[in-house]
């Protein structure tokens, strides 16, 4: 059997359907590229990432086929040999492409692409909702006789992948922070286009230790911009921690992760609002997204998120909306796709179908490591014993207490700026010879070197600190961990030591030992100061 791709997104969308072939040694896969995307030379790297073998077009048109698999209805799909199956490569038809085909007809159900000659192409529409049979009728009728509703393999594997979000969280070191996933389709409505500077805009409003935010751009803006360039835009929004996936896999991944989505009109948000994410509408408008469709019902009933600072309020009003219920019209025969599919593509074969189990496989564990911010300006509120902090990438106009850095990556600027000075302990095993600071040198050294500084602070565990402050001296800190209903939370040490930072910043009379609380929003936790023990005083760093 043949797959035909012509982006990338088109074939990440086949993969979830291979699964229907596994352990069958009679059917043999080979995939080829459609000229005339263009989108095409990242559809060819990511079919040799697949460790498919690839057919030349040329060949692929040459030879005979008992099965042709397909994702999209554009390309010359019509000169390939053998029955031919089309899926959609999105959740439903709810777009329509400017000057592409057919005008305000949805991209997927146009008869421009799915008739030639008058007589569909496909002998197959494999679909994922009644309602997509209904509107293929009224756009284009002969296709529709060939339609039937299998279901949204993508989804099953969603659904397959929800026991698995907190190993999720746990790869990506959300903790308990709340996951906030913006989704941008590509096009000139998308919200990269648009609204290109609002992931830098929310990590710069939102406390670091409450929120962590991260971005899924849709494959065809990966293959038009690149990663290069993506990365140099959102410079300072990754600086500030944000999560910039990858377009295979990892983009599900954080959609089961999520605890809400912020999106423009791509329908990347169809499936967290099967999850039963919360949703949030950053759509500004366009000519793209059609009326009625499903995803034009979900943003309909979406609180809008007009400015960054609005997301808090947005998150509040988007948890009293059923999403599951919104994106029904989209997803029928849920769980169901892969054995569905297989009883149709193997009739198209002539095959028998295997009779073993068939299960959506869940997708893998994120392998992207947000960058950890260097520098954070912190505002701290104290009162008595509790210490309320938030912290914010360095550039926020928010109003903060201090400046807190690592030392001495943060660069120059931030180091001689900073209050507060920390650094992490090695965690990697040193040479055969070598030389370290002790603890209790290297706070000396910073101080010395850095006029003003207030405090540096050893970072030796997550629980265990040592902090050197002007006019307090030497500390050894101990952190307790958050626990809830027998789960456990470590909050970030270097929030912590902030916190003690203002706290002796605000206070003069006081005697060690002495018990704070830290409360950085998602998680209060409980930090005790004593005078510094010979074991931190001598801890190597």
């Amino acid at each position: 059997m043949l797959v035909a791709v012509r982006s990338a997104g088109a074939l990440h969308r086949l993969l979830d359907v291979l699964p229907v072939f596994d352990g069958d040694t009679r059917v043999t896969i080979r995939f080829t590229l459609l000229p005339g995307s263009h989108f095409d030379i990242d559809a060819l790297a990511a079919l040799d990432r697949s460790g498919g073998r690839i057919l030349p077009w040329d060949e692929a048109r040459r030879v005979s086929h008992d099965l042709v698999l397909t994702a999209s209805p554009k390309g010359e799909l019509h000169e390939l040999s053998g029955p031919r199956a089309l899926l959609p490569h999105g959740a439903g038809f709810n777009k329509s492409i400017s000057n592409d085909g057919s005008p305000d007809v949805p991209s997927g159900l146009d008869p421009h692409y799915l008739l030639v000659d008058g007589e569909p192409w496909a002998d197959l529409h494999a679909l994922a909702h009644e309602e997509q049979v209904a509107r293929l009728a009224r756009h284009c009728p002969p296709a529709a006789d060939r339609a039937t509703v299998v279901g949204d393999p993508t989804l099953d594997r969603l659904l397959a992948s929800v026991p698995h979000r907190q190993d999720y969280r746990a790869a990506l070191g959300t903790g308990p922070r709340q996951l906030i996933v913006l989704t941008s389709t590509w096009g000139p409505d998308s919200l990269l286009a648009r609204r290109p500077g609002l992931p830098a805009e929310l990590t710069g409003v939102l406390s670091h230790d409450a929120f962590q935010v991260a971005l899924i751009v849709h494959p065809n803006e990966y293959s038009k911009t690149g990663l290069f360039d993506l990365s140099r835009w959102l410079a300072p929004a990754l600086t500030a921690g944000l999560v910039l996936t990858r377009p295979y896999e990892e983009w599900a991944s954080l959609l089961v992760a999520a605890d809400a989505v912020v999106t423009d009109h791509g329908s990347t948000a169809l499936y967290a609002a099967a999850l039963g994410r919360p949703v949030i509408s950053a759509y500004d408008g366009g000519r793209e997204l059609i009326p009625g469709s499903p995803m034009a019902r979900l943003l309909d009933s979406a609180p809008r998120l007009s400015a960054a600072s609005g997301l808090e309020d947005a998150l509040r009003d988007s948890q009293t909306i059923d999403t599951r219920c919104q994106a029904a019209g989209a997803f029928a025969q849920q769980g169901q796709a892969l054995q569905l599919l297989r009883q149709q593509l193997y009739q198209m074969l002539g095959l028998q179908p295997p009779s073993s189990p068939l299960d959506a496989p869940a997708f893998s564990r994120p392998s992207t490591t947000p960058r950890q911010p260097l520098a954070f300006a912190v505002r701290a509120e104290v009162s008595g014993h509790r210490i309320a902090l938030k912290r914010f990438p360095a550039h926020t106009q928010e109003a903060v207490h201090h400046l807190a850095a690592e030392y001495p990556t943060a660069g120059p600027r931030q180091v001689q700026s900073a209050a507060l000075l920390w650094c992490r302990a090695r965690t990697a095993s040193p040479a055969v010879q070598h030389t370290v600071w002790t603890a209790e040198g290297w706070t000396a050294h910073v101080l010395e070197e850095a006029p003003g500084c207030r405090t540096a602070a050893a970072i030796l565990s997550p629980r265990r600190c040592l902090l050197r402050h002007r006019k307090a001296g030497l500390l050894s800190l101990r952190v307790e961990p958050h626990r809830d209903r027998g789960r456990v939370s470590h909050t970030d040490p270097t929030a912590v030591v902030s916190a003690v930072h203002a706290w002796l910043s605000a206070n003069t009379n006081w005697s060690l030992p002495v018990s704070l609380l830290c409360d950085t929003g998602p998680a209060a936790v409980r930090v005790h100061l004593s005078p510094a023990n010979a074991d931190d005083l001598d801890y190597e760093l």
